[in-house]
């Protein structure tokens, strides 16, 4: 049936035209050789459409049919032959090519120019009057002149192409060079252009013909002219035209008549055209016009089946409509068009599928199994055909009534044979695994899921079991978690089959066990057919065959199963992906547990299937295997017993509906202690290890079949463990960790401190540890320190401890472990001392803890424990006092900016902010190499001052700038030696310092300085002498302008404006004598200094370095004593 369903291969490549080269000796000529490499190897995209072949200069090329003047009496016997495609798309040429070596300067011109026209001859002599283009092309070892500087080779052009009988266009010229490609790339684009004129050609006698045609008998004529002037335009490379013509065939194929006769020819050839025009409009970047072509095509022709005894043709039919349009929906995605979830090739491929499997069915249905073929056979002509879609018992008929009907019965008959030898399941799975391809990439799951299912099915009919197997067990997870039974039961037994016809030991084991189970919907005869054969194979015994199978495959199983019981076989189930008839709980009795006491596990186990069932061995498994060896039970009985009772182990007999919960106890290991103990797993075996042994594993502690996941589990809300009664199963909650906590220590554990702590002191703290057990505790060890979340928050380590000693040796240890104290008795107390150093304020949390072994009594048995006491302090760290740094002038007044070589003062004042009073031992000032001291020694004036909250203390220093090209220095830095106020307790705590760094000031340079000399005081109506010393800095000569003004407080000598001349690096001295006429603070006359060189700049700062006033004191009276 392949036949008449499938595309021919011209019709699905992309039409080119062909270009034909004579006269290349390709296989002994070097040149040649090169020449047709260079056209037909490495074709890039950019060039254009063209396929070449090199023939003989006398090949037969098919004859031209005589030209028809009139269709009054033809009756066409089909639409389009089998031949034509590929006759114009590899046969026919659209441009012959002679290529002939002769050069321009050809000694023996006109012989060879003779020789030439010779081949032209012959090549136009094998196209037989055909429209082919003819060109000719001359092989020449030079490289020519420009056009018109060579007479010579125009000339003989011209007499060239005269002699051959063509145009100059169709004259070319090769020169064999370097340059040989781009040659080649210009000739092609002749060429190209030459055969686009030939198809033009072709197409318009096609259309000429329209006018002697009819609608009454020639309505198939109408079909054929519109589609091969369609098929030259597109190789043409016209496509949009070519895509109108297409519209206009299919248009005339909708109104064609149909009767079975001519049905798969009609609908054969309007698979042609759909299929053109559907890939033009992709092409066209016209997805919507393509689908919305695609879905016409199929609206009208789905109800169109031909004879009812080939109806599965029809469905064959169908099946590739929908394949090639998937194919070439997927062609134009991957070269750049968007789909949508809603519309994707998937769906057509999925179609695709469905019509496969209605053909399979139709076949079963219509196709008989003891039918022979007929004799001679119909189909023998079938491979020459002339018309496409016909059948081949009556090519060229075209009435209604076949015209043999014998014939045609046998012709059925033979058709029913062939499908009846077809594998459709090989048909149908490509189909449905592309789809699933395309359903997985635009994310729909379910019906991904659905076609694997349907693959399935078809690797099982297809007798491929073990695909078939992998496939169902991909999907059967997602079923089970949204709980289709239904579905989930039909793939249940459908896997069960597979599994049995491989003899696959643990898919088979596997899907009984789901089997079984209350999910699965089966018969209760199915179940208790499938559990039979559970016990069979679990005991290594062959089970039972499965129902509905064919006897070859059932025979080829047997043998299968019988080698695969030869050897022991162990292997794990794992239950938590399945829905099986055995549901297990683990918990454990209690959150935590003290390291001293026995920690008490549950199992929970019940079963679902239709009769009991014994398991051979119950264990669960730990993080810490240590364990495993605790939880163990074994039933030695062996599946085929059949009751309850006592024996070497454990009673592993399971009854439907009834719940049984086995009980362990074990002592935690001291390397769990502060841990967690995990169940890891929950197993029952199935089986003995000699034979068959299927191990059933939940993960955690198991729980409900597809319920809440093992992290929710282990969340849930505990519910109180009935210690008597019967336990429901719903009540029975799964607890598959509990912690491990130390023993309670009977300690006594006391920290005393005296918040809060001063930054960068030793805070003290006294450890009392008293013994409260009835017993010798050892190995005591006490350890201190800050919570490491703290200390990695600040990035560095900002918090040091130290025991016995306040010692700080600039390694910050923010942990002191076990520091030793060896054995304590009942009662016996230690006292303990260690200091911290905070080198940051802010909160810690220190702790303090003590931990000791004791061995204690459990069931006459002594055991060791690891006790632990801590404690915990949160404490404040706080700066002990405040320090603020002034600048002032000498005149005390607040100043930014210090003058060179001026001495200037620095003030700082610390004012206490801890609640405890502070004493400070002494304070230093350890200033930069530009700055100094007005004094040779300094001396700290705030020593052995004690501060007490709120309180300040303050000292002046005097400095001096030097002259330096830095116009920013920083000061220095300013130390504080101190400590907490020292009491019985804290005096053997040394000092601690604490540094602050001076401010950066900015040093002016002046180029003189002026200072006043005058006495502390004066007296009214009393000399007053003054003496202002003007000092030249600068290595200049400086002129002076120096003026007085007068003032109502004082009368003065000395020159009110003087002008003077002051030497470098040299003092000049005024001198004033003022006589006082008030007393009290009053103000000195101003003196007003201006330099020549700098003028109106200096007075300014002269006035800051001056003082402004002088206490006068009034003038005494004399006492005067009475006589």
């Amino acid at each position: 049936m392949s036949w008449s369903s499938e595309l021919p291969q011209e019709l699905l490549c992309r039409p080119t035209g062909l270009v034909v080269l004579t006269g290349l000796d390709v296989t002994y000529n070097a040149v040649h050789k090169l020449i047709w490499d260079s056209f037909c190897n490495n074709r890039r995209p950019d060039r254009v459409p063209l396929q070449f072949r090199v023939r003989e200069g006398d090949y037969e090329y098919p004859k031209c049919k005589s030209k028809r003047t009139s269709y009054e009496w033809y009756i066409p016997k089909g639409v389009l032959k089998t031949s034509w495609m590929n006759k114009h798309l590899n046969e026919v040429p659209a441009v012959v090519v002679i290529f002939f070596d002769l050069d321009w300067d050809e000694t023996m011109w006109k012989e060879r120019q003779m020789e030439c026209a010779t081949r032209v001859e012959i090549v136009r002599n094998s196209l037989h009057a055909r429209g082919t283009k003819v060109a000719v092309v001359l092989i020449q070892r030079n490289t020519p002149l420009p056009p018109g500087e060579d007479v010579v080779a125009a000339e003989r052009a011209a007499s060239i192409c005269s002699m051959c009988d063509i145009s100059a266009k169709s004259l070319y010229v090769l020169p064999h060079t370097d340059h040989l490609i781009g040659y080649t790339i210009r000739l092609e684009n002749a060429f190209y252009e030459l055969a686009q004129g030939y198809y033009h050609t072709e197409a318009r006698k096609v259309k000429s013909h329209k006018d002697f045609l009819n609608k009454t008998t020639h309505q198939l004529l109408f079909v054929r002219h519109q589609f091969k002037i369609a098929f030259f335009n597109e190789l043409k490379q016209d496509t949009h035209t070519a895509l109108k013509h297409y519209k206009q065939a299919y248009g005339h194929i909708l109104d064609l008549r149909m009767y079975d006769t001519n049905m798969m020819e009609i609908k054969t050839i309007a698979g042609f055209v759909n299929y053109k025009i559907c890939r033009l409009s992709f092409q066209h970047n016209a997805p919507l016009d393509a689908i919305a072509q695609f879905r016409k095509h199929i609206d009208f022709f789905k109800s169109k089946p031909s004879t009812a005894e080939l109806a599965f043709e029809h469905s064959a039919w169908m099946s590739k409509q929908f394949q090639v349009f998937g194919d070439l929906f997927d062609e134009a995605i991957k070269l750049g068009l968007t789909a949508i979830q809603t519309q994707h090739p998937g769906f057509y491929y999925q179609q695709a599928a469905n019509h496969a499997i209605a053909r399979k069915h139709l076949c079963e249905e219509l196709c008989q199994p003891s039918s022979e073929p007929p004799t001679p056979d119909p189909f023998q002509n079938v491979s020459r055909l002339e018309y496409y879609g016909q059948r081949p018992w009556r090519q060229g008929h075209q009435s209604i009534d076949p015209p043999d009907a014998q014939k045609e019965k046998e012709g059925i008959t033979g058709l029913q044979c062939l499908e009846k030898q077809v594998d459709h399941s090989w048909l149908i799975i490509p189909l449905l695994s592309s789809a699933v391809s395309q359903f997985k990439k635009y994310k729909s799951p379910r019906l991904k899921r659905s076609l694997m299912v349907q693959m399935g099915e078809e690797y099982f009919h297809a007798k491929d079991y073990s695909k078939g197997l992998m496939l169902l067990n991909k999907v059967m997870w997602d079923y089970r978690v949204e709980r289709w039974w239904i579905l989930l039961t039909s793939i249940l037994s459908l896997s069960l089959k597979c599994a049995y016809l491989t003899a696959r030991l643990q898919e088979y084991v596997s899907n009984c066990i789901e089997l079984i189970g209350k999910y699965c919907l089966c018969s209760p005869e199915e179940k208790t057919r499938i559990q039979m054969n559970l016990i069979r194979v679990m005991s290594n015994d062959l089970p039972e065959p499965e129902p509905v199978l064919e006897k070859d495959g059932l025979e080829a199983a047997h043998t299968e199963w019988t080698e695969a019981m030869l050897e022991p076989t162990v292997f794990t189930v794992e239950m938590q992906s399945l829905v099986p008839f055995v549901e297990c709980k683990a918990r454990f009795l209690g959150e935590t547990v003290s390291a001293d006491n026995e920690i008490t596990l549950e199992v929970c186990l019940r079963v679902s299937c239709p009769f009991p069932v014994r398991f051979s061995k119950l264990s669960i498994l730990f993080n810490n295997q240590a364990y495993n060896e605790h939880c163990e039970m074994t039933d030695t009985r062996g599946m085929n017993a059949a009751a309850e009772g006592d024996s070497d182990g454990g009673d592993l007999y399971l009854v439907p509906g009834k719940l049984r919960i086995y009980r362990f106890t074990f002592l935690p290991l001291q390397e769990d202690v502060r841990n967690q103990i995990e169940i890891s797993s929950v197993a029952v075996e199935m089986g003995s290890e000699r034979g068959c042994c299927a191990v059933l594993r939940w993960l955690g502690g198991g729980g409900d079949v597809i319920s809440t996941p093992l992290c929710a589990q282990a969340n849930m809300s505990r519910r109180q463990h009935p210690s008597s009664g019967k336990v429901l199963w719903e009540e029975f909650s799964v607890s598959h960790v509990i912690r491990v906590v130390p023993r309670e220590a009977k300690l006594d554990l006391q920290v005393e401190h005296k918040p809060p702590s001063l930054l960068n002191e030793f805070y003290k703290f006294n450890v009392t540890i008293t013994n409260k057990e009835t017993e010798t505790i050892s190995d005591v060890r006490l350890s201190a320190g800050v919570h490491e979340a703290q200390e990695s928050a600040q990035h560095e380590k900002t918090t040091h401890i130290s025991f016995d000693q306040p010692e700080f040796d600039g390694r910050v240890m923010s942990e002191k472990m076990d520091i030793e104290l060896g054995t304590m008795l009942p009662g016996q107390q230690i006292l303990r001392t260690f200091y911290l150093k905070s080198l940051q304020s802010g909160n810690r949390t220190v702790f303090t803890k003590v931990r000791y072994n004791i061995e204690v009594e459990h069931r006459s048995d002594r055991i060791s424990c690891v006790c632990d006491k801590e404690e915990t302090i949160t404490l404040s760290i706080i700066s002990p006092f405040e320090v603020s740094i002034k600048l002032e002038s000498m005149k005390f007044e607040p100043v930014d900016v210090v003058q060179a070589e001026e001495p200037f003062l620095l003030m700082p004042e610390i004012r206490c902010t801890s609640a405890w009073p502070i004493e400070i031992q002494t304070s230093e000032v350890q200033l930069t190499e530009y700055i100094k001291t007005a004094s040779d020694q300094f001396e700290s004036q705030i020593e052995g001052v004690g501060l007490k909250k709120n309180e300040c203390a303050a000292e002046c220093l005097c400095l001096l700038a030097e002259a330096s090209v830095h116009l920013s220095v920083t000061l220095g830095t300013y130390t504080v030696n101190w400590r907490r106020k020292a009491d019985s307790d804290t005096a053997n705590i040394p000092y601690v310092t604490t540094s602050f760094p001076l401010p950066t000031v900015n040093i002016e340079h002046i180029p003189i300085s002026v200072r006043l000399q005058l006495p502390a005081f004066g007296c009214v109506k009393t000399l007053l002498s003054l003496c202002y010393v003007i000092k030249n800095r600068t290595p200049y000569l400086q002129e002076m302008e120096v003026s007085m003004d007068a003032s109502d407080s004082f009368m003065f000598a000395g020159n009110k404006l003087i002008h003077f001349r002051v030497l470098p690096h040299s003092d000049y001295q005024l001198m004033y004598n003022l006589f006082p006429l008030i007393a009290g603070h009053v103000t000195l006359p101003k003196l007003h200094v201006n330099m020549l060189r700098y003028p109106g700049t200096m007075d300014e700062i002269v006035q800051k370095m001056l003082p402004t006033s002088i206490f006068i004191k009034p003038t005494g009276k004399s006492l005067v004593m009475p006589a």
